[in-house]
């Protein structure tokens, strides 16, 4: 759900699934995403201790909390978006999608200018103060398509 927070509710980024396409797609073939979800905790434990922005977008672009079965430091980014729910200042969320990249710049294609999106929805999901959900366009998707034949 939290791929179409932004068809469901206001935000900035992406307001349908054909924006969506367009700049997450950059040539037709290449079109397999990676899904990404932060927090990622047991039924309950999110009540005892707060999450930041800099621990959801850490958590956000870690292999385990990916859906698929795919390390990205095995492949490249060629583009990738962030959606983020809750209270949170835009400047903050957008610093630390920087400091992602700029720390891991080698695993995101330096020919694709802008390659990183982000959003923010002020509505957090039940439940939750504040999450994010990643999408990503990897070549370590690769990994999944060998495993599976």
């Amino acid at each position: 759900s939290g791929v179409t927070t932004c068809l469901r509710f206001p935000g900035q980024l992406n307001s349908d699934l054909r924006k969506i396409a367009v700049n997450m797609v950059p040539f037709p073939r290449l079109h397999f995403f990676m899904v990404g979800f932060a927090p990622l905790t047991s039924r309950g434990a999110h009540s005892f201790r707060a999450v930041t922005v800099p621990e959801l977008t850490q958590q956000m672009f870690d292999p385990k909390n990916m859906m698929a079965a795919s390390d990205f430091r095995n492949g490249r980014y060629l583009t990738c978006s962030a959606i983020f729910r809750g209270k949170l200042a835009m400047k903050e969320v957008e610093d630390q999608m920087r400091n992602v990249q700029s720390k891991n710049s080698s695993y995101f294609v330096e020919w694709i200018p802008n390659n990183v999106q982000t959003a923010l929805c002020s509505i957090p999901p039940r439940g939750l103060k504040m999450s994010s959900t990643f999408l990503g366009n990897s070549t370590a998707i690769q990994e999944l398509f060998k495993r599976i034949g």
